[in-house]
């Protein structure tokens, strides 16, 4: 084409760019301009001289911008289908505009020298170092030039590295190449970037004129002000070489690090005190000490520990410190705790090591520095140290130098202005505020991050009181002593539980706080430390006397008070005579109140500290049961007391205190005493709970209402609640009931246990039967409490028959298999037919309490993961209005009756188990009419109840019991979370066309948010129901059931060998209707958008349900079904490396054990998009010939994986992205010898290959 077409098109192309850049265009216009512009890219035969006319230094930068486009997507997307000549032609003009086409190092933009460089670099990918030798050579000749060339060769060198090493964007086999030639040339490469650094900062030094004390380098001289551009254009390749540097030292030999006597590090720290320069060597500098890898290499880093270096790093920090808080020192500051701390991490790692390393000399120095940024305002840096201490501390033999240990006490007295909760963001009360501003978004981020801060140090405080254990305890006395004594000072915001009272940013309470949690830390790890002679025991007594004659009326304060308390208790078990005030203290402060009689509620504050006495009774009871056993008619007398108060405790604070009686009860070692005993401590609640009244209540959902009050209209919704003492008495009954089930228990010897009358007998296995001796009187009042939750919280509409995708019944909850358990719910239905969550019920709540049956809102909040404002958990009342108050009382109720059902197994166990018809009663009342249970309430239902049964429940009970009770169970929870899955896959095309904003997005989050976790929860039962401890469910605790999503990054999936059915997973599998709904629940759960149960599953619970049945005869339909299931899974979760690795072992698993049985499957694969049919084949007759079978499984599964990559699903991003194809050039390396036992016959299955072995 001639150039006047090529001109005539730029003209073109210069019109679009300026429409698609101009704010003043129409949305029509640019994108009619937009695509212009791409068709040419695409289609064009003349893109080359276009994108170099447009490139030119002539054209704005926009335009020039363009233009280099233009080259880099020919190179990415054509250079495979260029001529020779046309490639030669593209790169000598790309190395043309680096010389000469491009503006001075100071006015180029930016992105022009970013796109130029990439450019340079896409050729580089796909022709060195065979087809360009030189390129090395060429980028030095450059870089001779002047500044500007030297600058883009560094982006250039920078771009190559993260490419190929640090990214890898590039085939296997080029980026081998490309990596052992860097490799081979490092140490020119090295020399390069580290002689560029030296002249350019030499230059840069001579003309800005360094102060002489901070020269190194060279001599420095005059500053001549013209020549300032000069200096900045070699301040910048300066910066460039550095950051060049940074992206090689993380992978390179060690040997290039420490070179000549470690020129390089030794530049780096002089390089700390230049200010445009230090960030960067800062970078470079922590790169090099984070360095892993054999320690005889890393030896040479401990040259940091020397004079000279240590002088420029502590020199550096200074300086930077001294100039107030700028955000480049600040940042500086950071880069340079990071490299002490790595310097802290490679002293730890080599002293003591078989590398023969010394305690450095200086490492007194080295810890006065270090322990300068523990004490900097900021609380990010402090921070920062905490790990390193730590290191430090547990050392083998630097835990016991004299420098060391002579540093414990400075860092204590550190560590106790750090706990001091002070630099909220968004106050000015410290100067740490101000470092807060920059490292936090909130308050709530700073109080988060403070919270694991303190975590962090208290467990660093202990470790260094293990070294030094009594300073600590002195340190906590002095403390202790001084708050006691100290005026109160409750700062400018008064607390809204009081006037004169603190809030939580009060000045006295944050040092009462801190003090606490620190002594609280010492005085523990003192008492593991010492020896029981060496416990400084009159010093811990006079405080622990203080701690008690001090009062206060204030909430926040006394719980610190609690606090010191229980943390000098251990004192008392050397002088017991101190336990009544101890006592007297904690039931003085279970009935506290601010101002005694008010009808106001309860602050958060009150209610945490009547709470907190309450808890340290229990532990005390729990810890030191001996200790507090002759006290205990004085314990039972004054609990009594507060006990005949109806309204002096809350439900919880009665039954707490009753918790801590049972505790002590079990320190009787007498069946028939502490039986009398509980009898007598649980006859007010049996004789309320039994009563006709109640029981009448508690199985008439509309009685239920009325009785609690919630069908009232209340009118002043804060102050009146009629029915408030009635909740109250249901409350007190259940939480009695689940304090005696979780405490009363038998002695753990089984010698004390057969002498006191708890052993009735043993099993067949020889373990002896336990009785409890809570059983008779739990027992009686199960009836009722099964009344209860059946009456309060299950529906009545019955779930349909379904029916399985491969044509299997699935029956629900009224399966046919159960006709008698039909029948009784038939009976049950006239106390449960109009039960609380049915349109009926709902419609007899009150005005007032229209919304008592959903979530509270600290419930959703926990869910949505937003934060409570942090006053408002101090300073609210606990519940604002009534309306909170019914809601917290039907949320409690209803996890505390299911803590009970799950806790009365081991408590009660062959007495519990062996329960006349335990199975049908739960099914008429736990189980029964599920629908009505919203996924909020299910959720806790399995976790508490049916989890806990399942894992104490003893193998004889298992066809009793837990197979007619999980069948009907799994076979409902498959239909309900396939209809909730189906209902969150189909709104995202409903919500186009429906524009009601019926169910806000907020809503369709917080549903779709408890569906996913519901269906972990779901997920989690069936693999603790039925896959052994021995596989990969081991790790899988309870508690991870709404665990970090981090675990899906996982890629270590492989499913262990071991991993086997539970003899209930066996059980269940029996059953061919929980075996259908078991299987298609593991296999239907890969394709819903959870990738944490998607993982779970797959490693956990797919395969060995399926091995179950292998062995039998499945239809073909449900084979398909199954591996299709997976496929989809991939489809839906592939973008995920750890799903993507444990589906494709899954399907691998399924192909190739049922691949010979079922020639479906093959059907199944040949639909899969993009499959290379004649690999299918190979693949196939390899698999189905067990004579060719000989490849090692990771390359069959390999193998495999390629197959089917056209059904593996691309993160949003590359799903439309263009295809990049880079060939591979011819091999660098001489190819390994082929394996003559799977390679020849790989290649000739024939057979005629085998004449290549005998070929000379």
């Amino acid at each position: 084409m001639s150039a006047e077409q090529v001109s005539s098109l730029c003209e073109q192309l210069v019109k679009a760019v300026t429409v698609i850049m101009d704010p003043a265009s129409t949305q029509r216009y640019r994108l009619e301009a937009l695509k212009f512009c791409e068709e040419f890219k695409e289609k064009c035969p003349i893109c080359v001289p276009c994108g170099l006319k447009l490139a030119e230094k002539t054209q704005t930068a926009i335009v020039r911008h363009f233009g280099l486009q233009i080259l880099e997507h020919v190179v990415k997307f054509r250079w495979n289908s260029m001529p020779r000549l046309e490639k030669v032609y593209l790169k000598n003009n790309v190395m043309g505009l680096i010389s000469n086409g491009t503006q001075n190092i100071l006015e180029e933009e930016s992105h022009i020298k970013d796109v130029l460089s990439r450019i340079v670099v896409e050729m580089i990918k796909r022709e060195w170092p065979q087809h360009w030798p030189d390129m090395l050579k060429e980028l030095d000749t450059l870089s001779k030039q002047g500044e500007t060339q030297t600058e883009l060769v560094m982006f250039i060198l920078l771009r190559l590295a993260e490419d190929v090493v640090t990214f890898q964007t590039l085939p296997t086999q080029r980026r081998r190449d490309i990596q052992q030639t860097l490799t081979q040339n490092m140490e020119k490469i090295f020399s390069f970037l580290l002689t560029t650094l030296q002249q350019n900062v030499n230059k840069y030094r001579r003309m800005v004129g360094a102060p002489q004390e901070r020269d190194a380098l060279t001599t420095p001289q005059k500053t001549d002000l013209a020549q300032e551009p000069k200096a900045q254009a070699n301040c910048r390749v300066g910066i460039a070489a550095l950051n060049t540097l940074a992206g090689y030292i993380d992978w390179v030999a060690m040997s290039h690090i420490t070179a000549d006597n470690c020129k390089l590090l030794e530049m780096l720290c002089l390089l700390l005190n230049e200010p445009e320069l230090q960030v960067g060597a800062a970078e470079c500098l922590l790169i090099a000490v984070s360095r892993k890898g054999k320690l005889e290499d890393r030896k040479p880093l401990m040259v940091l520990f020397g004079d000279v270096a240590m002088h420029y790093i502590l020199s550096a920090a200074q300086t930077a410190d001294g100039e107030g808080l700028v955000e480049k020192h600040y940042v500086f500051l950071k880069r340079l705790c990071q490299v002490l701390c790595a310097l802290g991490s490679q002293l730890c790692a080599l002293v003591g090591s078989d590398s023969d390393v010394d305690t450095p000399a200086n490492l007194g120095k080295y810890l006065d520095s270090f322990l300068a940024f523990t004490t900097h305002p900021s609380q990010f840096l402090r921070s920062s140290t905490q790990i390193t201490w730590g290191a430090l501390f547990r050392h083998e033999i630097l835990s016991r130098d004299p420098l060391l240990l002579a540093m414990i006490p400075k860092y204590l007295r550190a560590s106790m202005t750090n706990l001091v909760k002070v630099g909220f963001p968004s106050k000015t009360d410290s100067p740490s505020c101000e470092y807060s501003r920059f490292d936090f978004d909130s308050d709530e981020d700073f109080n988060a991050f403070f919270n694991s801060f303190r975590a962090q140090q208290g467990e660093v405080m202990r470790m260094a009181c293990r070294l030094d254990p009594r300073t600590g305890f002195q340190m906590a006395g002095e403390w202790l002593k001084y708050q006691l004594a100290a005026p109160v000072d409750i700062g400018p915001m008064n607390s809204k539980t009081g006037e004169g009272l603190c809030s939580i940013f009060s000045p006295s309470f944050v040092q009462w706080d801190a003090m606490t949690f620190f002594s609280e830390s010492v005085i523990s790890q003192m008492f593991r430390t010492l020896d029981k002679e060496e416990i400084p025991v009159n010093d811990g007594i006079e405080l622990l006397q203080l701690v008690l004659n001090f009062e206060t009326k204030d909430p926040l304060i006394l719980s610190c008070v609690l606090t010191n308390v229980s943390a000098l208790f251990p004192f008392v078990t050397y002088r017991p005579e101190y336990l009544p005030q101890v006592l007297s203290k904690l039931f003085t402060a279970v009935t506290f109140e601010v101002i005694e009689e008010s009808k106001a509620p309860r602050t958060r504050a009150v209610k945490n500290v009547r709470r907190h006495a309450c808890s340290s009774i229990i532990k005390m009871c729990r810890d030191y049961p001996q200790l507090v056993l002759p006290n205990f008619e004085m314990l039972y007398n004054h609990v009594k007391q507060l006990l005949s108060n109806e309204l002096l405790l809350t439900q919880m604070e009665k039954c707490a205190l009753m918790e801590a009686l049972v505790l002590i009860s079990n320190q009787f070692k007498d069946y028939q005493r502490q039986k009398v005993f509980l009898e007598e401590l649980m006859s007010p609640v049996a004789n309320l709970w039994l009563s006709e009244e109640m029981q009448r209540i508690l199985s008439d959902p509309e009685a239920f209402i009325s009785y609690v009050g919630a069908d009232n209209k209340i009118a002043d919704p804060v102050m009146e609640d009629p029915s408030g003492l009635n909740r109250s008495r249901i409350s007190f009954c259940v939480y009695t009931i689940l304090g005696v089930v979780k405490r009363a228990r038998w002695p753990t010897t089984l010698e004390e246990a057969k002498a006191g009358g708890f052993v009735i007998g043993c099993m067949p296995s020889g373990n002896p039967i336990y009785r409890n001796p809570c059983t008779e009187q739990v027992l009686k009042l199960l009836d009722n409490l099964l009344a209860l939750i059946s009456s309060r919280y299950n529906g009545i509409a019955v779930l349909e028959e379904a029916v399985g995708p491969f044509g299997c019944r699935i029956y629900a909850v009224c399966s046919c298999r159960r006709p008698e358990w039909r029948s009784e719910v038939s009976k049950e239905r006239g106390r449960t037919h109009n039960n609380l969550y049915m349109p009926e019920m709902v419609a007899k709540l009150g005005e007032t309490f229209a919304k008592a049956l959903d979530m509270l809102e600290v419930e959703k909040n926990a869910i949505l993961g937003l934060p409570q404002p942090l006053l408002e958990l101090y300073d609210s009342p606990v519940y604002k209005t009534i309306l909170e108050r019914m809601q917290g009382f039907f949320c409690t109720l209803y996890d505390n009756c299911f803590h009970i059902l799950g806790n009365a197994g081991p408590s009660m166990q062959q007495d519990f188990y062996t329960v006349d018809g335990l199975a049908s009663q739960f099914l008429n009342s736990a189980f029964v009419n599920l629908n009505n249970i919203p996924d909020y309430r299910l959720r806790p239902m399995l976790r508490v109840f049916v989890k806990p049964l399942v894992l104490s429940c003893p193998s004889e009970h298992y066809e009793t019991l837990l197979c007619p009770m999980l069948g009907p169970l799994f076979t409902y929870l498959h239909v309900r979370l396939s209809q909730k899955w189906q209902v969150i896959s189909q709104r995202s095309i409903l919500c186009e066309e429906d524009t009601a904003d019926d169910n806000p997005e907020s809503q369709e989050m917080l549903e779709e948010q408890l569906v996913r976790l519901l269906t972990r929860e779901v997920m989690d039962l069936i693999t603790v129901c039925c896959v052994s401890k021995k596989g990969a469910a081991e790790h899988n605790s309870s508690a991870a059931a709404d665990g970090d999503d981090d675990e899906m990054m996982s890629t270590d999936v492989t499913p262990p060998s071991s991993a086997e059915l539970t003899e209930l997973g066996k059980c269940l599998m029996k059953q061919e209707d929980v075996c259908t709904a078991l299987l298609i629940t593991a296999y239907r759960s890969l394709s819903w958008k959870d990738t944490l149960s998607c993982q779970r599953t797959t490693t956990q619970l797919c395969w060995p349900l399926l091995k179950q049945v292998l062995t039998g005869n499945l239809l073909p339909d449900a084979v398909t079904w199954f591996f299709t299931g997976v496929l989809k899974g991939l489809q839906t979760h592939g973008q995920h490396d750890g799903c993507m690795a444990a589906l494709v072992h899954l399907a691998f698993q399924i192909y190739e054990a049922l691949r010979p049985r079922y020639a479906e499957l093959k059907a199944v694969m040949e639909q899969i998009p993009e499959i290379q049919k004649e690999s299918l084949e190979q693949f196939d007759s390899k698999l189905l010939n067990p004579t060719l079978l000989k490849v090692a499984d990771k390359r069959r599964k390999d193998n495999f994986k390629r197959l089917i990559a056209g059904c593996i699903g691309k993160p949003l991003g590359e799903q439309f992205r263009k295809e990049v194809h880079i060939r591979n050039l011819p091999s660098l390396f001489k190819k390994a010898k082929p394996s003559l036992e799977t390679d020849v016959l790989e290649n000739n299955e024939d057979g005629e290959g085998l004449t290549a072995l005998f070929e000379p």
